[in-house]
């Protein structure tokens, strides 16, 4: 019987080293708890605020407008940021992955792809008010599609502040896509078309889901494009083409209220939003421990 190389042997870990694991895992533990202290303070304090408003009252009657009689509910605000998302989703996230496709299948490093990225990354950083800002100039003050505030302008407004959010996230997604799948479909005479369409993203489609339900989770939240391009009406509309309603909107507006009424609807229209934005998190998160590429 031949003896055991002395290289192969594994030595038992010294207690120095226990030590040291011990106190990073401490740590690491102790610095994720207190990162999530602000988080769990913020959502205890507006449920704790919000939770009082809910009825079915509340979800199921529009704004009234009045100061001192019943101040009324929050469905015109559920209806208008649910249409207005839907379409910025629809307009976003198609051009987004396909501005990702081209990066990672054709554009690559050329001189190109690269001002694309660097564009991209520097829309990722603007402001959100930026974008209402721009839509107010060229859409309303510039009279195009009628002039006057609307929802299809606020839709706008949140499919430029979620592209580059797709874009990036659809990028990162496609390149884990094993290279060798990719050289396989080649390899057998595929087209570079047919390759991406029964290859690349139905490999990637959980990663670009996810990808996508994130960026309308920013979206839903945010309250100055809205501002500026589909202004607030109490009633609830179905026509993206007249002003509209929305959560973000809402919430500013009944927040500045000396009425404590308006101001409890207003917790309770954040704790409204605060759930949505949480359950498409946790969509994505599903979806994404879900991902072959993951």
């Amino acid at each position: 019987m031949s003896a055991v190389p002395a290289s192969t042997v594994l030595h038992p870990v010294s207690k120095r080293r226990k030590r040291k694991d011990v106190i990073m895992r401490a740590s690491l533990a102790a610095a994720t708890a207190l990162a999530l202290v602000p988080l769990v303070l913020v959502l205890w304090y507006v449920a704790g605020r919000g939770i009082g408003a809910w009825s079915w009252h509340f979800f199921s009657t529009d704004p009234t407008g009045s100061f001192l009689g019943d101040p009324g509910g929050i469905r015109s605000a559920i209806v208008g940021t649910i249409m207005m998302v839907a379409l910025a989703t629809v307009i976003s996230v198609p051009i987004g992955i396909g501005v990702a496709l081209y990066l990672t299948e054709y554009g690559k490093e050329s001189w190109f792809a690269k001002a694309v990225r660097y564009f991209v990354d520097v829309m990722t950083g603007v402001p959100s008010i930026v974008f209402g800002l721009f839509i107010y100039i060229v859409l309303i003050l510039g009279g195009f599609g009628g002039g006057g505030y609307a929802g299809w302008k606020g839709s706008i407004a949140l499919a430029l502040l979620m592209l580059p959010v797709v874009t990036r996230s659809a990028e990162v997604v496609l390149l884990l896509v094993p290279q060798t799948l990719r050289e396989s479909a080649l390899a057998l005479g595929s087209p570079r078309w047919r390759l991406i369409a029964k290859v690349v993203l139905p490999t990637a489609l959980p990663g670009l889901v996810t990808g996508s339900l994130l960026a309308v989770a920013r979206a839903a939240g945010e309250t100055a494009p809205l501002l500026f391009t589909a202004a607030i009406v109490n009633g609830t509309s179905f026509n993206l083409g007249q002003r509209m309603n929305s959560l973000p909107v809402q919430i500013f507006t009944d927040v500045g209220q000396a009425q404590d009424r308006l101001v409890a609807r207003a917790w309770g229209a954040a704790l409204t939003l605060v759930i949505l934005v949480l359950l498409l998190t946790l969509i994505a998160r599903y979806m994404s421990r879900r991902s072959r590429l993951t």
